[in-house]
């Protein structure tokens, strides 16, 4: 299997997984997979929102992981964001990625939390194969 055709199938792997969270949690306004340096990996964002949305999420984890280091809460869980008009909440996915929820004010962060630790499991062994 060639580099190309290895990496083409990560990212149909990756895409699913994505799809298989907005089957699951439908008012989802989107979905992302991002790497830990702010690159967008795979996403049902805007094209135009995509690259900003990728850096923010990076950062925010980023910050997280220090905030909970240095109160010592331990390893990050989540990084959730409320404002007015809903939900951005971020986890990571392994050491690697990031995955990232927007979703409406009236979100169920309780499913969205159960969704997202599966699918952060899964992106961290997609992502781990050589």
């Amino acid at each position: 299997m060639s580099v190309n055709t290895h990496q083409s199938s990560k990212s149909m792997e990756l895409s699913q997984v994505l799809a298989q969270m907005r089957r699951g949690i439908p008012e989802l306004h989107g979905t992302m997979i991002a790497s830990v340096d702010g690159l967008a990996v795979a996403h049902d964002f805007p094209e135009a929102d995509a690259e900003r949305v990728a850096a923010m999420a990076a950062t925010a984890l980023g910050l997280g992981k220090r905030i909970t280091e240095r109160t010592e809460l331990g390893g990050l869980a989540e990084a959730v964001i409320r404002g007015d008009n809903g939900y951005l909440v971020v986890y990571s996915a392994g050491d690697d990625a990031v995955l990232v929820l927007q979703g409406p004010v009236d979100s169920n962060l309780g499913l969205m939390r159960i969704e997202a630790r599966a699918a952060a499991v899964e992106i961290k062994q997609i992502l781990g194969r050589a």
